[in-house]
């Protein structure tokens, strides 16, 4: 079994953000970069399933040099290799294109699992993997608390649904899965591990190394800014009545909370 986990190198949540002169990114001189959260139970969730099956565990990311140390560490925790997605003129594209991106790099691996996690500490899209479902022909559910490989060569898995109910479904391999955080106790990398880490492969595929149409971008970034605090006061004159009717129609049309 061959199973990819796709992990994102995000901003640390306690580091301090610094819109850059462009207004287009963030100055990276004083922020501290991870893995993000929910892809760290996706991977400690591929390594579970390695234990107990003979599997491959490949960690995928997309971003710059920088990137690579999410795939490190993916390989000390226990990955057999990496592959590291990078090219400039990746940079700006959006959730679909990008889903595009790691469609065709991955194609040919024919991976029997992709898991992922919800959702980035970032962007928060949660519509990777779901994408990766449709483009490469695969089954998906999202929001899996559980897996369980079946010996009819699927997998049960359980999905949170809403007011704490949960749902268990099968599905046919390949799948595409979207882990939700708490689904397991990620682990740490022993010695032995950052040690063997060194011997592992990591291949970095760039534009030209990979086949893909024409990307498009459906959605496009203008500015990025903080939201202006400001405080308004409105002052209301006239009878009782007429006071009231104003204030009705400031809740109501304004505020909307009647």
């Amino acid at each position: 079994m061959k199973i990819c986990v796709l992990i994102k190198q995000v901003p640390d949540k306690n580091a301090p953000l610094t819109i850059a002169d462009d207004y287009l990114s963030l100055l990276d001189s004083n922020i501290t970069l991870v893995s993000n959260e929910s892809d760290l139970y996706a991977l400690e969730e591929a390594l579970l399933l390695k234990e107990s099956l003979d599997a491959e565990v490949v960690v995928c990311t997309l971003g710059s040099e920088s990137a690579l140390q999410v795939i490190k560490d993916g390989l000390c925790k226990g990955a057999d290799r990496g592959i590291l997605i990078s090219d400039k003129k990746f940079d700006s594209l959006d959730i679909l294109s990008l889903s595009k991106v790691f469609a065709s790099a991955l194609k040919e691996e024919k991976f029997d699992l992709i898991l992922s996690g919800l959702q980035s500490d970032d962007h928060g899209n949660s519509q990777l993997g779901l994408l990766l479902a449709e483009l490469l022909n695969m089954s998906h559910a999202t929001l899996v608390m559980g897996t369980e490989i079946q010996k009819d060569k699927s997998i049960k898995v359980k999905r949170e649904l809403e007011s704490g109910w949960f749902q268990w479904t099968e599905l046919d391999f390949p799948a595409s899965l979207t882990i939700q955080s708490g689904i397991n106790t990620p682990r740490y990398a022993t010695l032995r591990g950052i040690m063997a880490m060194k011997k592992k492969p990591i291949d970095t595929l760039t534009l030209n190394e990979i086949t893909i149409g024409e990307l498009t971008p459906q959605v496009k970034l203008k500015k990025m800014y903080i939201p202006k605090k400001e405080k308004v006061t409105t002052y209301l004159d006239g009878s009782p009545d007429e006071i009231s009717e104003k204030l009705v129609n400031i809740f109501k049309n304004e505020i909307k909370v009647l």
